[in-house]
């Protein structure tokens, strides 16, 4: 049986990064994405899961701001993108394994809501709903079938409505 093991990203673990977000998305863009987040984002949770001790997938959390002129002060949020799994080992779970771990370090870290722009079947399964209905958009409209949004915390988005801004790395891809 194979041994998956998640972890925290370590600086020789870039290469792979690299490799995997390239092969799983099937070009260099979210790779490189990664990258530039890296001195964008702070916090930032960088996962890698280890098959057997070889990288097998990533994931990464970067923080996001909701424009609510209603309501002073910032929600502490993430985002997660991207997440990836080497094509030769998906469907083995390790997509899950990641996700729930990422979202235990935001939990731990106070940051209690996170939002994914994903696949609407997928995600629900971690707790992401529908953020439209509660008034929360990325970029445009057009994007609302596929925008979730997670409270680790039962309230945690006190209301809150508005626009959701990711990095400016994001702009680029």
């Amino acid at each position: 049986m194979t041994s998956i093991e998640v972890r925290p990203e370590q600086d020789s673990d870039r290469e792979a990064v690299f490799r995997i977000n390239e092969r799983a998305f099937g070009g260099p863009d979210e790779a490189r994405l990664v990258d530039r987040l890296r001195t964008q984002a702070d916090p930032m949770i960088s996962l890698v899961a280890e098959s057997d001790g070889q990288p097998a997938g990533h994931i990464l959390f970067t923080p996001v701001a909701i424009e609510d002129s209603s309501k002073p002060g910032q929600v502490p949020a993430m985002g997660l993108a991207p997440m990836a799994v080497d094509p030769q080992f998906q469907r083995q779970g390790i997509g899950s394994q990641l996700v729930r771990a990422g979202l235990d370090v935001c939990l731990g870290i106070d940051r209690p809501v996170v939002f994914v722009l994903g696949h609407p079947e997928y995600y629900p399964r971690f707790g992401f709903r529908p953020a439209a209905p509660l008034g929360l958009h990325f970029q445009d409209h057009s994007f609302d079938h596929a925008f979730m949004v997670a409270e680790l915390k039962p309230g945690a988005l006190q209301g809150r409505r508005g626009w959701v801004r990711y990095l400016p790395a994001f702009e680029e891809v």
